[in-house]
């Protein structure tokens, strides 16, 4: 039997269209789905380079304006990729024309806005999920399991970091995800929501945040031409930075837990390093994206003779997402999350139901990140609103 096919419009193609690209490429390769993804068309705003990226990609078409793409009576999933402050202009006009949309984190620019397109998928009944593509990690999926089945037991803590260096040179340019007006903000909402989501997917809801943010080189060259590697070539004109380098906050879960979340951009030797630690009454859990497929795991209940930590190699077939690659312990990589990701998103499509996580995971990590910079600037508690 034919499978049904369902015409995807990418707006943006440059790292993240990447690589959500190569997820399209791949998904039904690996994944027995009732629905096949067709790469209808990739819209970017530069006609010479989305023209190349429609090539190098592999999409059918290009396309320089997404209110052309979105009103297409053929497209039926939009996947936004595009800077933070497009976000909720094209998500929202793309659910209010039905369309089911993938759009990249973090959801918005603040909670308004979040909400805003929150309301507005809700009400169009459309298919709606946003990319924090790191849940989808099998040790991280595994992580969440051990704990739902109480592995180890009540959670007292949630410990996170998220550290990168590629922007420690001072004559690094001024690139969009440095200016406020584009990206939101700085480290905090790029690398700390990572670390805000995985910590309410394993953990549960935070009621309460304390932080602090600094930004360490406040004028930079401004860009001459971007890449594709979140890098780009400086001019001789200098400017303000406008986003945070570090976010360092403290957070209070529902369920009784405590947590500490670090981002950073300034921490030498770090290039990709996301690893959190969740301690409980019966064990605890670590995990290290630099070394994604594994899980560290602690059992208290082990005889005593017995203990320490073990490392999971989450590649077996019993192990979430993993059956559907390679023999044990050959492992996977960064671009998988996308694929397994992705594959979610489509059952949740065939079958009618919500996608995970969602845009009301959105709002709510959004919540959190407001949160955390209204705690910076009065120097105190705060409780996330979502």
């Amino acid at each position: 039997m034919a499978k049904r096919k369902l015409n995807v419009a990418l707006i943006g193609y440059s790292f993240m269209g990447k690589a959500h690209s190569n997820a399209y490429r791949q998904v039904a390769r690996y994944f027995d789905l009732d629905v096949e993804p067709v790469m209808k068309v990739i819209c970017g705003r530069t006609e010479s380079k989305v023209q190349a990226m429609r090539d190098k990609y592999g999409w059918e078409e290009y396309a320089t304006d997404y209110r052309d793409v979105i009103n297409r009576p053929d497209i039926d999933l939009v996947d936004v990729t595009v800077a933070n402050n497009q976000h909720a202009a094209i998500a929202t006009a793309a659910a209010e024309a039905g369309k089911h949309v993938l759009c990249e984190k973090p959801l918005a620019m603040n909670v308004a806005e979040a909400k805003g397109m929150l309301a507005a998928a809700e009400k169009a009944g459309i298919v709606h999920a946003i990319c924090h593509n790191y849940r989808k990690a099998p040790a991280i999926a595994l992580a969440k399991q051990l704990i739902d089945e109480g592995r180890i037991g009540h959670v007292y803590h949630f410990r996170g970091v998220y550290l990168q260096d590629w922007i420690l040179d001072p004559s690094f340019p001024i690139v969009w995800r440095l200016d406020k007006s584009v990206a939101g903000s700085g480290s905090h909402g790029d690398l700390a929501a990572h670390l805000i989501d995985a910590a309410r997917y394993l953990v549960g809801e935070i009621t309460g945040v304390c932080g602090m943010m600094d930004t360490f080189i406040k004028q930079r060259p401004l860009l001459a031409d971007f890449d594709d590697r979140l890098g780009g070539k400086a001019s001789d004109q200098m400017g303000e930075v406008t986003v945070d380098d570090s976010s360092i906050f403290m957070a209070r879960f529902a369920q009784g837990g405590v947590g500490t979340f670090e981002a950073s951009r300034f921490c030498a030797g770090r290039k990709n390093y996301q690893r959190f630690e969740i301690n409980g009454s019966n064990g605890s859990l670590a995990f290290d994206l630099e070394r994604m497929n594994e899980l560290e795991f602690f059992d208290r209940t082990d005889p005593a003779h017995a203990q320490g930590f073990r490392t999971i190699t989450a590649t077996d077939g019993c192990h979430p997402y993993a059956g559907n690659y390679w023999p044990a312990a050959h492992i996977i990589g960064y671009e998988h999350t996308f694929i397994n990701l992705l594959a979610d998103l489509l059952k949740a499509i065939a079958e009618g139901k919500a996608a995970t996580p969602n845009w009301v995971d959105g709002v709510k990590n959004q919540a959190v990140l407001e949160a955390v910079e209204k705690s910076s600037a009065a120097r105190g508690w705060v409780t996330p609103e979502a």
